[in-house]
């Protein structure tokens, strides 16, 4: 019997108002990390810059519907539906096991417990 979980997004636990889904911790991946961002139109102002430059981690961004711009060392990349772009939300570091973050974890601290703050 085939090993496999299928889960739909609106079974995922949601944190950060609902634009955050736990996609990894839903399937039960233990080995990277996988997570969904429903991300509102103009959605920069909510999701922060930051980079992984001191982990060495590596993430794929696909964009499932819609358009998304990203800003990379100052160049801005656009990506339309059913494109993808590896970034310096699969995220690991190459060679080295695994560890998730706490708030991937169902049940988890959510870091923006107030959604108010998002708007």
């Amino acid at each position: 019997m085939a090993d496999y979980t299928v889960k739909r997004f609106d079974e995922m636990e949601p944190i950060l108002g609902g634009i955050f889904l736990r996609a990894r911790a839903a399937l039960g991946v233990t080995s990277f990390g996988m997570q969904i961002l429903q991300m509102p139109p103009n959605g920069g102002d909510f999701y922060p810059n930051h980079d992984h430059a001191d982990t060495g981690s590596e993430e794929v961004y696909v964009v499932l519907g819609g358009e998304a711009d990203f800003e990379l060392e100052g160049e801005r990349v656009h990506l339309g539906p059913e494109a993808a772009i590896r970034i310096l939300v699969l995220s690991g570091v190459p060679g080295a096991a695994y560890s998730a973050p706490a708030f991937t974890e169902l049940g988890g601290p959510d870091p923006v417990p107030d959604p108010a703050r998002l708007a």
